[in-house]
């Protein structure tokens, strides 16, 4: 179905703000190809983050670091080929936006060949002058403050940020900074949850948390850890709503069962002459 045949309102920059200073809370879910993206799609959830982080989900990576501009461009048009109503953002990828130059060149390819509505760039203040060029271009720009993976070197791994004083002080300048350089939304990342509250209520934008408290204007999950994918992994924010990894384990247990005893394929999933 094209975009103009859809009689589905497509969620925009504007709507996600109107739900900020409505108090309405805020759902995002990643999403990496279309066999989930029309699930998504299908329900009730705001906006879909095609996230870097698939380097680890869909690549089996150890960081999102070796994930390229290539790779993002290719999953974001997979789901936004199906994904019509929520609001698709994607993560330009480490070292894509170095310089101004960079951040125009690669985000035009995320938006042009995939897709996307709006992309998102891990840093703060550092970084306003790339985010300045792209909103000037017409290319809205989704903030990431707090534990940002493509720094997981210079963090020492995945840990909970800013809990020092001046940390925190130093996470909410960069975040007025942000909203000053022209970001439309902000994700705050495995920081104290009073600290995401307290950033929350200092921006007029919305935030969107994961593992930043109930503060914060919204949540956001990686799909396949909300379903239960991987046993192993169990951080403190994370709530598991499926067991996925049970459910596909003993389907293909089931199936290969059935054809070691030769019950598949029946009768009635065979063609006659």
């Amino acid at each position: 179905m094209s975009h103009a045949a859809s009689k589905v309102q497509p969620i925009t920059v504007a709507a996600i703000q109107a739900k900020k200073d409505a108090g309405e809370p805020i759902s995002m879910v990643t999403c990496y190809d279309s066999a989930f993206g029309r699930i998504v799609e299908a329900s009730p959830i705001d906006m879909v983050l095609v996230g870097d982080s698939l380097g680890n989900v869909m690549l089996g990576h150890d960081s999102t670091i070796p994930v390229t501009i290539d790779d993002m461009v290719h999953h974001t048009a997979a789901v936004t080929r199906v994904v019509r109503r929520p609001f698709v953002g994607t993560d330009m990828p480490f070292m894509t936006y170095a310089t101004k130059d960079d951040a125009l060149r690669n985000a035009a390819k995320l938006v042009q060949k995939g897709g996307a509505h709006a992309v998102k760039l891990e840093g703060g203040e550092v970084i306003c002058p790339q985010i300045e060029a792209l909103v000037a271009n017409g290319i809205p720009v989704i903030g990431h403050l707090g534990l940002t993976p493509q720094s997981v070197h210079a963090l020492s791994g995945y840990k909970v940020q800013a809990k020092e004083k001046a940390a925190q002080k130093k996470l909410l300048a960069d975040a007025k900074a942000l909203q000053d350089a022209g970001v439309f939304c902000l994700v705050l990342e495995m920081i104290p949850a009073a600290l995401g509250a307290s950033v929350s209520k200092s921006l007029s934008i919305p935030t969107i948390g994961i593992g930043a408290g109930a503060g914060c204007d919204g949540q956001v999950l990686v799909l396949q850890d909300l379903l239960g994918f991987d046993e192993s992994f169990k951080p403190k924010f994370l709530k598991k709503y499926a067991d996925l990894n049970k459910i596909v384990g003993d389907a293909l247990v089931s199936f290969n069962k059935d054809v070691k005893s030769k019950k598949f394929p029946a009768a009635e999933h065979s063609f006659g002459s």
